[in-house]
């Protein structure tokens, strides 16, 4: 089985480096423009079904990757992290070693709780991997989820550095999954 994670297109907040969080916006023309270079890079690959969360940053690129080629769901469980009195801030107010400590577990200004992000994506991916047994999956989300879930699916410790790679805009990773990792029992 492989899962490929896709983070959204550029919006003009991250064009501007403001906080977006769960405010719904829709990609600015940067944004299409990359995720019509990631479709031309994904077009031979195939995959069953594509998840998404239900903000139009992702929904818009989900469409332009993969139009109606694959059967898409949206899931609220990989919507970004709830920013609290942050989203709509300017990003030089957040604080990534502090929010991103899994022990810490810092949730200043309502900043949605590190653990409960991993809880959510964990819940999501299980989940997923059980409803689509040896299948290829595209899942379309935002910075935080889709590094929770790298960190997840790579089974990284959580006890280290959790921000050591970059998740750009139109960021794409497949990663193949031991499915037995993820069997309900």
């Amino acid at each position: 089985m492989k899962i490929t994670l896709v983070r959204h297109g550029q919006t003009d907040f991250n064009y501007d480096g403001i906080m977006q969080g769960l405010s719904n916006n829709y990609l600015n023309d940067t944004g299409r423009r990359q995720c019509k270079k990631l479709r031309n890079e994904l077009m031979n690959q195939h995959f069953d079904i594509c998840y998404m969360s239900p903000l139009i940053r992702t929904v818009e690129t989900a469409i332009i990757l993969i139009g109606e080629r694959v059967e898409t769901v949206t899931d609220k469980r990989i919507i970004e992290r709830n920013l609290g009195e942050l989203e709509g801030k300017p990003r030089d107010l957040y604080d990534f070693k502090k929010f991103w400590d899994y022990n810490l577990n810092y949730d200043e200004f309502g900043v949605e709780k590190i653990q409960d992000i991993f809880s959510r994506c964990r819940d999501f991916l299980t989940y997923v991997i059980n409803k689509n047994p040896d299948k290829d999956i595209l899942i379309v989300s935002h910075g935080a989820p889709v590094r929770a879930m790298h960190h997840i699916l790579k089974k990284t410790d959580l006890n280290g550095n959790l921000l050591n790679f970059k998740i750009d805009n139109c960021f794409c990773e497949t990663i193949e999954v031991n499915e037995e990792d993820f069997i309900e029992k």
